[in-house]
């Protein structure tokens, strides 16, 4: 294989910088070129059915700030922390035999914190479904 020289870095014939520079120029003047013609000749009357939301086929009613319950925030953010846990476990159990008891140990270290903050959270009440009749 030939080092690259510079007459042929340039070369609008060869691969290189100066190709990908023309191939990235054009493909933007071609989308340039497109945007500009479909807001020229595109249709523009502005009615009240273009302004609302599309809700697929459904008029929307009320107010769309609807207010989801804090425990359903909740529960989903400890879902999705304990399941990307459950991949790294996965993970780790399907390469023990590479890993060692250094990956044992880190492994290990990495469920300690888990249950650690699963307790908190614990008693914290952040597992807690019910009605709090008192605050703790």
């Amino acid at each position: 294989m030939q080092p690259a020289s510079w007459p042929g870095v340039f070369s609008p014939w060869e691969p290189g910088p100066l190709s990908l520079g023309v191939y990235i120029f054009l493909v933007l003047m071609l989308i340039a070129v497109f945007l500009f013609l479909s807001s020229w000749l595109g249709e523009k009357k502005i009615t009240l059915e273009k302004l609302r939301p599309y809700e697929s086929g459904i008029l929307p009613t009320g107010s769309a700030r609807f207010p989801y319950p804090i425990p359903f925030y909740l529960i989903a953010t400890f879902f999705l922390i304990f399941d990307i846990e459950a991949a790294y476990v996965f993970s780790w159990a399907i390469a023990f035999d590479d890993l060692g008891w250094d990956g044992w140990a880190q492994i290990s270290f990495f469920l300690i914190v888990l249950l650690v903050s699963l307790f908190y959270i614990w008693r914290k009440g952040g597992l807690d479904w019910g009605i709090m009749s008192e605050k703790r």
